[in-house]
């Protein structure tokens, strides 16, 4: 064995790399933001807006500004005391420099630090974002003068400067330009970042928090300020549905001595289903964690208890469970806790193990109150969760004999599934096609290997307006279940799901357009893990077959086609427009719409849960005037309107 051999095999000290300073987030973004797509874009967003907001609960911010300054800039303004400048003594560097390049480096950690309640823990936030940052300038005013700094992918470009303002108020102004080489995407959302602004502002009263959009050639600004705060929330929440109370019911321990300070806000509407948020010192865990443990758990039992008490459940022979306590529930829950357990880097669970027993008791004492004091509200919420429970009984019923039929039939499926000979979910394939023409080109231009059909009959059921059991009774919304293999409800295992891509493929017309959201409506309402583990999608047919002599070329949009069109001005040409899926020969179906080397496929993703279930409750729910005011809103942005 030569030297150089001896050096590849050897395993010593000079094998170990050490990651210095902010090398550690350059090399592996993904551990600190959670990824390199969009979330994670936005993601640095957070962190900044979460020190701002940090200074809010710590009661020295009244104000904050969040300004879109280009299609890649970001800047975030407060009002609060300021990042310290004055020189650290563990790093010997000033106080700004050390929170901007070193990870763990922060006023939130141990007895000292300068926040009772702080969602920003991690201490990792703002020096991620500098790290991440092909440029970040930061600038303090405090002490009477305006200190500035630049960095560039979280190295400083040069010394801290200052120059006195004597008329300067304090806080910290923080401006960065994601990078490039990290980030593929760099264009910030509106919507997100104007939702994420909401949901602080009516998490901490009195603030308020202005969101400028620069970009466009004429601004765009909103400012949010919530005096309601949880109820405000909760009441935005239902703003597109039919409450059976108002006010929502508020619950609090919030003392000035609490060392965790709890509200809730409660309201139940005449709906189907639950829309329940948690938030830890005003993160939004939408992953729950102890704390929304602990609300479930009161809920359930202060409503049975309530409900035992006053003889409801009298002739009954089950009680109230969770699934029928949280039915048509819009609740919101916010805790503030001195030292946060959050699992994960971004934040998306809450751990504290006493949190549970805390919000249990809290809220178990607050809602029982609130029942006995206000005996209406009170019988009208336990009639909906006993209404809820009776029909969860007869879903029960119709659900097991859907399952037990799928099983039975086992090797057949639904009559109208033309299945697939592949038996791995991860390799298969399910087109839900609208309409049995389609059906039938699907089926014979398909790839039989790992691609499955299943063809609808008309219009689903909107399952917005309808309790599981009524849904079960739907032949296509049965076939649906069975096909997919996964149960529904309360047996739903998505580990059981037979195809990983299942793929909605319709009209591209109004029908096909009210087809593909009813189905949405539907997975999203009964199947949304499968948008977390990204198994939905929409199939892009084309709209035009261009022929040129022996010449053809597909089309997928107007603006496509009308630039061919000008390029090819005074040919003998022939264009088809495919008004349905039914119009096209199974091998031209294959070729542009199903051929996984040809086809275009759309990922139906939820970005935020909050805005997704507001969506679906405006479009598809019993509330007429919501859905028309969106229509008027959005009229003009329709181009394609077939009449």
């Amino acid at each position: 064995m030569n030297q150089e051999e001896a050096k590849k095999t050897n395993y010593d000290a000079s094998s170990i790399s050490v990651l210095e300073g902010l090398e550690p987030v350059r090399k592996r973004p993904g551990m600190y933001i959670g990824g390199t797509g969009i979330e994670g874009l936005h993601h640095l967003v957070w962190e900044v807006l979460d020190n701002a907001i940090d200074e809010a609960m710590a009661g020295y911010a009244k104000n904050i500004n969040i300004e879109i300054l280009g299609e890649n800039e970001v800047r975030i303004t407060d009002d609060g005391r300021g990042i310290p400048v004055d020189k650290h003594k563990q790093t010997g560097l000033s106080a700004l420099e050390t929170v901007l390049t070193k990870l763990h480096a922060g006023g939130k950690f141990g007895q000292n630090g300068s926040y009772k309640v702080s969602g920003g823990l991690h201490g990792v936030g703002v020096s991620v974002v500098n790290a991440l940052s092909e440029q970040l300038i930061a600038e303090v005013k405090r002490d009477g003068k305006i200190y500035t700094q630049e960095y560039s992918r979280g190295k400083p470009k040069g010394k801290l400067i200052s120059k006195a303002e004597p008329e300067a108020n304090t806080g910290t102004i923080i401006t960065f330009k994601p990078d490039p080489e990290i980030f593929s995407n760099i264009k910030f959302s509106w919507n997100t970042i104007t939702d994420r602004a909401r949901q602080h502002a009516y998490l901490t009263k009195g603030i308020k928090i202005r969101v400028k959009d620069l970009r466009e050639e004429k601004e765009r600004q909103y400012t949010f300020y919530f005096e309601g705060g949880v109820i405000a929330f909760v009441r935005h929440i239902n703003q597109n549905k039919n409450p059976i109370f108002d006010p929502p019911i508020y619950i609090t321990n919030n003392k000035e001595d609490e060392p965790a300070p709890i509200e809730a806000a409660i309201a139940y509407a005449d709906d189907y289903n639950e829309h329940l948020y948690s938030f830890a010192n005003n993160i939004n865990t939408i992953e729950g964690g102890t704390h929304l443990t602990g609300f479930r758990t009161a809920l359930t039992r202060a409503l049975n208890d309530y409900a035992k008490k006053k003889e409801f459940l009298k002739g009954m022979d089950a009680v109230i469970t969770g699934d029928d306590a949280r039915e048509g529930l819009t609740a919101v829950l916010s805790v503030k806790l001195t030292e946060p357990q959050f699992e994960g880097q971004t934040k998306a669970k809450l751990g504290n193990p006493e949190m549970k027993g805390t919000v249990e008791s809290v809220v178990y004492t607050g809602l029982g109150s609130y029942l006995e004091e206000h005996p209406n509200e009170a019988r009208k919420i336990i009639e909906k969760v006993l209404l809820s429970a009776k029909a969860r009984l007869a879903a029960r019923a119709a659900r097991e004999t859907v399952i037990r039929k799928g099983a039975l039939e086992g090797m057949t499926l639904p009559g109208k599934l033309t299945d697939c000979s592949s038996k791995d979910p991860a390799k298969s394939e399910l087109f839900i096609v609208e309409g049995e023409s389609a059906g039938g080109s699907a089926r014979q231009g398909r790839d039989r290997t790992f691609q499955a059909i299943l063809p609808l009959k008309g219009k689903i059921l909107n399952v917005e307006r309808a309790r599981l059991d009524r849904m079960l009774s739907s032949d296509e919304i049965k076939a649906l279940i069975v096909a997919i293999g996964a149960g529904i409800g309360e047996d739903l295992d998505i580990e059981k799901t037979r195809y990983h891509r299942i793929i909605i493929m319709t009209d591209a017309d109004v029908d096909g357009s009210h087809i593909r959201t009813l189905l949405l409506t539907f997975f999203f309402r009964h199947f949304k893990p499968f948008f977390e583990k990204g198994y939905i999608y929409f199939a892009q047919p084309p709209l035009y077959l261009a022929q040129l002599g022996k010449e053809k070329e597909y089309f997928y949009n107007d603006d496509n086609m009308n630039t061919w069109l000008e390029k090819n001005k005074g040919a003998k040409y022939s264009i088809q427009r495919y008004k349905g899926l039914g119009e096209m020969n199974p091998d031209q179906l294959w070729e542009t719409t199903m051929n996984p080397e040809n086809r275009i496929l759309v990922q139906a993703k939820i970005e935020d849960g909050e805005i997704a279930d507001q969506v679906f409750s405006m479009l598809m729910g019993d509330e007429v005037p919501p859905r028309k005011r969106f229509i008027q809103q959005k009229a003009k942005l329709v181009q394609n309107l077939d009449i």
